[in-house]
């Protein structure tokens, strides 16, 4: 089963993909919807199908979708939350799947980091920025799913 990541922005949605053991998240493109609430949700169920109809092959099937939920450092919400809560909301009725919202605060400035150690050109890291910030959010919740469960002090004794 793999999992499908996006990192929605105002112009561009990013998007990531995981290996069939939910392990490693690897960056695929990015999506430049006309309109994030009405035209992204719908590309994205499109690019979606897409990436499940290239392993179907290999029995693979997309289980569950990741979002980036942008917040403030704070964690209190900003300008994009409820868009990107709509957008969410929209690709979960369309697919059928699970969506999960990450947290993604400073995701981009890592995805920039990242990109300028071997690219740089700034245009050339621009039109990968959206993809590998996806690819971070999606590696984050990979990660989490992966952590072994951490007892609890006192807990059995």
């Amino acid at each position: 089963m793999r999992i499908v990541g996006f990192d929605v922005g105002e112009r561009r949605v990013g998007v990531a993909i995981s290996d069939a053991s939910g392990t490693l998240a690897r960056a695929v493109g990015r999506l430049c919807p006309s309109d994030l609430a009405g035209d992204g949700p719908r590309l994205a169920a499109a690019e979606i199908d897409r990436l499940a109809s290239e392993r179907e092959a290999d029995d693979e099937t997309v289980s569950t979708i990741v979002v980036g939920l942008p917040r403030h450092l704070d964690g209190s919400p900003n300008r994009m939350t409820a868009r990107v809560t709509d957008f969410a909301s929209e690709l979960g009725r369309l697919t059928g799947l699970p969506v999960v919202l990450q947290d993604e605060r400073l995701t981009s400035h890592e995805a920039e980091s990242r990109l300028a150690a071997t690219e740089k050109s700034w245009r050339a890291r621009k039109k990968r920025l959206d993809e590998v910030a996806a690819s971070i959010i999606l590696q984050d919740y990979l990660d989490l799913l992966h952590q072994p469960a951490t007892s609890v002090p006192g807990a059995g004794t």
